[in-house]
């Protein structure tokens, strides 16, 4: 399986602009600057689009983790925040830590924890980040 997304930038670091879109049309000329990514101005960032990704790939990853444990959720609600900070003078994304949220009636802490730990692991952008990640996974029964 492959995927692609793909980015336009124009001018120089500080004043240019560019766009990014993905092959599905999910996203397609969604605007980012210097201003988005470092200044918290209003726009998209190559770093939140990584946060997303790490956030539905462990939600996903750890619906099919309860599955394994004989258990179903009715609702998994996570949110990642990547941290970039400099090392080495260069910019690096240090740390993703993940939140969830998930209602599953009745069931087993356990294996719950058991299988968050494993979502964590196994997930494909969880594999891709050479980074800390950490988590705090909170089950409401």
């Amino acid at each position: 399986m492959n995927r692609s997304a793909m980015a336009v930038w124009k001018g120089d670091l500080k004043t240019g602009t560019g766009t990014m879109s993905t092959q599905s049309g999910a996203l397609k000329d969604a605007a980012y600057g210097f201003a988005t990514r470092f200044e918290d101005k209003p726009g998209s960032n190559p770093e939140e689009l990584i946060a997303a990704a790490h956030a539905g790939c462990f939600s996903m990853a750890l619906s099919g983790e309860l599955g394994k444990a004989g258990l179903t959720p009715e609702s998994i609600e996570t949110t990642a925040e990547v941290t970039m900070e400099p090392v080495d003078g260069k910019a690096t994304i240090t740390r993703s830590h993940l939140r969830t949220r998930v209602r599953i009636p009745g069931a087993d802490q356990a294996k719950f924890d058991g299988a968050a730990a494993a979502a964590k692991a196994g997930c494909p952008i969880s594999r891709l980040l050479n980074t800390n990640i950490t988590l705090e996974a909170t089950l409401d029964r």
